[in-house]
């Protein structure tokens, strides 16, 4: 499972991001975005999947900012191998079209969350600070969006409960945590963070983030967005 942070650069106070499309005026575009920012430096880019391990071993970056469609090796192969590893850094998916298959193929793969290409550059620079804070960047409505959009359809005749594909098996593993965790879970699925976890069940923020980590464990997960799709495959939210 991977972990939190290739680099050390966000808990030094400078998060290091690596970019990776195939076109160079993008990367150009995205690299003047962020290197206004104080607390942001953009250490490397690629312009293929395949430069993506060789780039993150050189420069260790906190954050990749990673095209979903490119030639040769493209960013649902390059997420998947790369956070299948140790200690990989988090991932936000670039994207022109916002109910993607390969977007939720990337997101259940271990990336936190995903931008459109038109993004406006505040709202890119808040992204990757939240990602790089293990925040997800994804609200429960684009969530729910995306899964209607691009789930298979099932037949009419099926039962009520099986009608979601996977749901039983989302139900089952589940099936595995305390009432408390549930709770918890049930809650980052609606998109809130820590505090707000913590003012809705009265348990301090320590305690949230202690109980979120053993949910990550129990259901061998990376992030809050995994967490929040199991939660949606459930039908819970």
């Amino acid at each position: 499972m991977g972990g939190r942070g290739a680099g050390d650069g966000a808990l030094s106070g400078t998060i290091k991001v690596l970019i990776v499309d195939d076109d160079a005026l993008v990367r150009a575009g995205l690299a003047m975005i962020l290197s206004g920012a104080d607390d942001i430096a953009v250490v490397g880019e690629a312009a293929d999947g395949s430069g993506v391990p060789a780039a993150v071993a050189a420069h260790g970056p906190d954050v990749v900012l990673m095209d979903i469609r490119m030639p040769r090796v493209d960013g649902l192969a390059a997420t998947e191998a790369l956070r299948s590893r140790a200690h990989a850094p988090e991932i936000i998916v670039l994207t022109t079209f916002d109910a993607d298959e390969f977007v939720l193929r990337a997101l259940r793969a271990g990336a936190s969350g995903f931008l459109l290409k038109d993004t406006p550059p505040r709202e890119i620079l808040h992204a990757v600070r939240k990602v790089a804070a293990g925040e997800a960047i994804l609200s429960p409505t684009v969530t729910r969006r995306l899964i209607a959009h691009v789930a298979a359809p099932v037949g009419p005749n099926a039962p009520a409960a099986d009608r979601t594909p996977g749901r039983r098996e989302a139900l089952a593993r589940l099936g595995v945590l305390s009432e408390r965790e549930r709770d918890v879970a049930l809650a980052v699925a609606q998109g809130k963070s820590n505090a707000e976890v913590s003012a809705d069940l009265y348990m301090s923020v320590a305690t949230v983030k202690a109980h979120v980590s053993r949910l990550l464990v129990k259901l061998d997960l990376n992030n809050r967005v995994q967490i929040a799709l199991l939660v949606h495959d459930a039908g819970l939210a």
